[in-house]
């Protein structure tokens, strides 16, 4: 297709997610044509480095022959088939693999079209499964503040942001939402003299939660193993343990949100596995198939479904592409990759160094803060770093999205600027990611800031013409 033409098209027809569409009245829609290893490029033909993994999903990176090879025989085999009553190869020998390769008894493997559905599945599970076993008043879920679970008008009510959600209330009732981990603006790391403590109040935000709403009221804890939206929120050591004793104790699910976490992202199979915790149920997505096909699943532990093992029992949910053959045939040339390339311990292996890279930026005086694990980092910016100033509203729009997005772009670095929280930059590379392409991402990163810091000085000087674009 001609090249004007398809900028045509697109703002024609095309409505992205996401997306300011307003943005493309007076300049070009960015248009991806193919991807090699942790580049792609558009239809100029210019290269860049893909910092974020497509969406943290494109764990082994683009141009994979040996996943294409997969999709194509399985699609010329059996290119659909409904797994409702139904089974067929590929869908049972991935939720065998999925279950060895999961902790403890996490055995029951549903699967969905994405990651909202794989959270959507949980909670109407953690209904179901409770009224099934004569608790029908636990329907309530505690999340934090600033999660994100999914789009979708379950999920939605999980999230822990309003930014997305006012828009669309009313929403489901029975969400109710708690202190994050983020320990940088926490309110609980004032009064708190080391991580022990800091880790003990968080918890105890969701322990109080569960008896203030009623524990019999409440059917299940939804936590990512790194929270996302706020900048990659670490857990302090003992979070999760002190969780899983809390949910243990007032009979609730605990349900681990690994939609990103899952397939290596922290160097595990498992987010949980990095935490050392046991969840009830596990939802994942994204990763599973390098995102070459949609997919997601639920992953429960057994005694979740001893309530549907009877003759006239249902877990009353489902879709049609759940387990979709050529999905199931993708995420297991995924897998096999995972093994055959130790891609696991790239991560591990690797993990040191850009952490130390990333540190570099911390010298800027407007990164106040980088966090995260494995291949999943957050960079928070701020207007003062001595005082943890904020940015406005109006200096966040300026800052973040008309001049570091923009210019990152430019500088061929495909990575996430986020203000869901106070500003920050996301980096989540392919997990085939090496020390070269560790640096030549953190070198963007470093130059581009630094231009920022111009920007920042502006603001501060109250000058207007820094608002502009």
């Amino acid at each position: 297709m001609d090249t004007k033409q398809m900028q045509q098209d697109a703002k024609d027809h095309l409505w992205m997610h996401f997306t300011r569409m307003g943005t493309y009245k007076k300049q070009d829609v960015p248009v991806i044509t193919h991807g090699e290893g942790c580049y792609v490029y558009d239809t100029n033909g210019k290269k860049y480095i893909d910092g974020l993994a497509g969406l943290f999903t494109s764990q082994l990176g683009h141009g994979r022959k040996d996943i294409a090879k997969a999709i194509a025989e399985q699609t010329e085999k059996l290119g659909f088939f409904p797994i409702w009553s139904y089974a067929h190869p590929g869908a049972i020998e991935l939720a065998k693999r999925i279950a060895d390769y999961a902790p403890g008894d996490l055995n029951r493997v549903f699967f969905t079209s994405g990651g909202g559905e794989a959270v959507e599945a949980a909670w109407k599970l953690a209904r179901q499964y409770f009224a099934e076993i004569g608790e029908p008043g636990r329907y309530k879920v505690i999340a934090r503040n600033l999660a994100y679970h999914g789009t979708s008008f379950g999920a939605l009510s999980i999230n822990g942001g309003a930014t997305i959600k006012g828009v669309f209330e009313p929403l489901v009732p029975g969400a109710r939402h708690v202190e994050n981990t983020g320990l940088y603006r926490s309110r609980h790391a004032v009064n708190c003299d080391n991580m022990e403590e800091f880790a003990e109040e968080c918890a105890l935000d969701i322990e109080r939660a569960i008896e203030f709403e009623g524990p019999d009221t409440v059917a299940a804890v939804f936590l990512e193993p790194i929270q996302n939206v706020g900048g990659c929120l670490l857990p302090p050591e003992g979070y999760f343990k002190r969780i899983r004793e809390i949910c243990d104790k007032y009979g609730v699910l605990l349900v681990s949100d690994e939609v990103i976490c899952a397939f290596g992202r922290l160097g595990y199979m498992f987010g949980c596995e990095r935490f050392e915790y046991m969840p009830d149920i596990i939802t994942c997505a994204k990763g599973i198939t390098s995102g070459f096909v949609p997919m997601g699943a639920m992953i429960t532990r057994d005694f979740l479904m001893e309530p549907f093992l009877d003759d006239d029992k249902i877990f009353l949910h489902g879709s049609t592409f759940g387990g979709h053959p050529v999905a199931c045939a993708a995420a297991l040339a995924t897998l096999d990759a995972f093994e055959k390339e130790n891609i696991l311990e790239n991560v591990r292996n690797n993990e040191a160094l850009f952490k130390s890279e990333l540190n570099k930026l911390t010298e800027l005086p407007i990164v106040g803060e980088v966090r995260g694990a494995g291949y999943f980092y957050g960079i928070e910016l701020v207007k003062d770093k001595a005082t943890k100033q904020m940015f406005t509203e109006a200096e966040s729009e300026a800052i973040l999205f008309k001049f570091l997005s923009p210019r990152l772009y430019e500088e061929g670095l495909m990575c996430r600027t986020d203000d869901r929280g106070e500003p920050v930059v996301q980096l989540s590379p392919p997990l085939t990611a090496g020390p070269d392409e560790i640096r030549e991402m953190v070198d963007i990163l470093y130059r581009v800031i630094s231009e920022a810091v111009e920007k920042v000085e502006a603001l501060k000087a109250k000058k207007p013409e820094a608002l502009s674009a």
